[in-house]
């Protein structure tokens, strides 16, 4: 297995894992690293699996953003999760480094149309034609060099929601040259997915999963406290 992956729980049902910033969530066909490959492929090698390995995606992260995913090993699992999903009882939480600072804390609620020619979003204040709205929690945890530390909960999934509603309020994200960050240090985009939390599909508890947050610029800022 790529040895960048790390795995933080694993049973019959499920399989936990860390997506490295740079890998695809699935194939993309142009054959660049991807979670559902790398884990089908340390499945069939450590449990000895002939055949084709079933492994269910269930939620996604842009290729530029590192976190913590869960993925399914059985229909069933994969089904149940899935309306967690739906019903917006399955946790994502994240954190950013944004751009400028950004106060106390708050809920976003935008709608986005995508732009399938540019890989983007734009954002609306209120409903167009074919937009999907979207909502998110957010709380600024400190301040360092001109940037925010901030902690994210998500309400809905949509695609590049996090990077293009904070770059909406005027706070791109650190490193994200695509929705306008002005940032002179090169980096990997500020985002990070740190915890997932969810009703276990078959023993019906609820677990949660944390990983570190990235090393480097801009997370090894002495970010200072808000007051």
């Amino acid at each position: 297995m790529d040895s960048e992956v790390k795995i933080l729980y694993e049973d019959n049902h499920v399989i936990v894992a860390v997506k490295p910033a740079g890998v695809l969530s699935q194939s993309d066909g142009r054959g660049a690293p991807d979670m559902l490959t790398i884990l089908k492929k340390y499945i069939k090698e450590k449990y000895s699996k002939p055949g084709e390995v079933f492994l269910g995606l269930l939620h996604r992260l842009d290729r530029p953003v590192s976190g913590v995913m869960v993925f399914a090993r059985t229909s069933k699992a994969a089904s149940r999760l899935s309306s967690q999903i739906r019903e917006k009882s399955f946790v994502k939480c994240y954190r950013a480094v944004a751009e400028g600072r950004l106060e106390g804390e708050g809920r976003l609620v935008n709608y986005l149309l995508k732009d399938p020619k540019t890989n983007t979003v734009k954002v609306f204040d209120e409903e167009v034609t074919d937009s999907k709205r979207c909502d998110l929690e957010y709380k600024a945890l400190g301040h360092a060099e001109g940037l925010t530390l901030v902690d994210i909960r998500l309400g809905s999934g949509r695609s590049h929601q996090i990077r293009s509603q904070l770059a909406h309020t005027g706070h791109p994200l650190a490193g994200d040259r695509k929705y306008g960050s002005t940032t002179k240090r090169d980096c990997d985009i500020a985002l990070f997915a740190y915890k997932i939390g969810f009703v276990h599909p078959t023993i019906k508890e609820y677990m949660e999963f944390e990983t570190e947050n990235p090393s480097g610029w801009p997370w090894n800022l002495d970010f200072e406290a808000e007051k």
